[in-house]
């Protein structure tokens, strides 16, 4: 979906959002009260400077007002792969952004994400995976890693990933999949401002991905693990 209609479908009330080098920052209205914004657009590479960039905005809510929710719009290609960035220390920005949206959330903001466009790695990882809950369209485009890149880090054949990509979502990309996962908790269609409004509204019961997987078949076996593990059982 195109950003300017995304946000006119997401906040009918108005927004007053920035777009600078692909980052957006900025507040918007909601039936449900004011919230910030942040996100991405173009399938953008996030690196040093993005990351700084949207950490300022979270730091700069939590401080004018620590319970104003926080919105992250995502449509990212990853990490920037730039001697640059890595040799700035990019993991330590992206840790810097997921402290800062962790002090928010502490403080009282709600957080929640929308994946509009691409969700990819790192880029994805250092903020909208950071959400109390995270949405999708239809269309997005949600994934970890390449099964080619897979591959390469787990040394397995990739016709043998590409097998159990058919018959297990934890090894396929896909929103249906992410959803099966208990990874992405709804598709929103529809009626944007109205899934927004309900998501910030929805109690918070902690991290319910794990449970959400077993019950939905795509992670069968993650909640009773970390159980066993937590009991001292494995």
């Amino acid at each position: 979906m195109v950003l300017n209609a995304l946000l006119d479908q997401l906040f009918p009330q108005g927004h007053r959002i920035d777009v600078r080098d692909d980052v957006l920052s900025g507040t918007a209205s909601t039936s449900a009260g004011e919230v910030t914004v942040i996100g991405t657009a173009n399938k953008l590479e996030v690196g040093v400077d993005h990351a700084l960039a949207l950490a300022a905005t979270v730091i700069a809510s939590t401080k004018a007002d620590p319970q104003r929710p926080i919105v992250m719009l995502v449509d990212t290609a990853g990490q920037r792969l730039s001697r640059r960035d890595e040799l700035l220390g990019i993991n330590g920005y992206f840790a810097h952004l997921a402290k800062a949206l962790d002090l928010a959330r502490r403080r009282g903001a709600r957080l929640v994400s929308l994946v509009y466009g691409e969700s990819v790695s790192g880029g994805f990882l250092s903020f909208g995976l950071m959400a109390d809950s995270i949405h999708a369209l239809p269309e997005a485009q949600v994934r970890v890693m390449d099964l080619r890149a897979m591959a390469r880090v787990t040394k397995q054949p990739l016709e043998k990933l590409q097998a159990l990509s058919k018959s297990s979502p934890v090894f396929a990309p896909g929103v249906q999949n992410y959803v099966a996962m208990g990874a992405v908790e709804s598709v929103w269609e529809g009626d944007l401002a109205g899934a927004l409004v309900e998501a910030l509204q929805a109690p918070v019961a902690g991290d319910q991905r794990r449970a959400r997987g077993a019950e939905r078949g795509g992670r069968t076996r993650a909640r009773d693990v970390a159980a066993a593990v937590e009991a001292g059982e494995a």
